[in-house]
């Protein structure tokens, strides 16, 4: 349960969330034209496509920081402990 918390509070962490923007925009928008294009193109994004698009985008960040926080050892315990 630690660990939990500590993920948790590392996703606003500020040095790692800027990092985590980064990595989000560069793959998500990557993700986005890959699985959205189409759709984007011939106008035919429903609403639940823009609510997968917006989670093509959360998942890289969510992913980014995860890595950091296991690099800086504090999630060294695994994520269920």
């Amino acid at each position: 349960m630690q660990a939990i918390k500590g993920y948790l509070r590392a996703l606003v962490n500020p040095p790692m969330a800027r990092r985590a923007v980064r990595v989000a925009l560069v793959i998500g928008t990557l993700l986005f034209v890959i699985n959205h294009g189409a759709a984007v193109r011939s106008g035919t994004m429903t609403q639940a496509r823009w609510l997968s698009a917006g989670l093509t985008y959360l998942v890289p960040y969510a992913v980014s920081i995860h890595g950091q926080y296991l690099g800086r050892g504090s999630g060294s315990q695994g994520m269920g402990s």
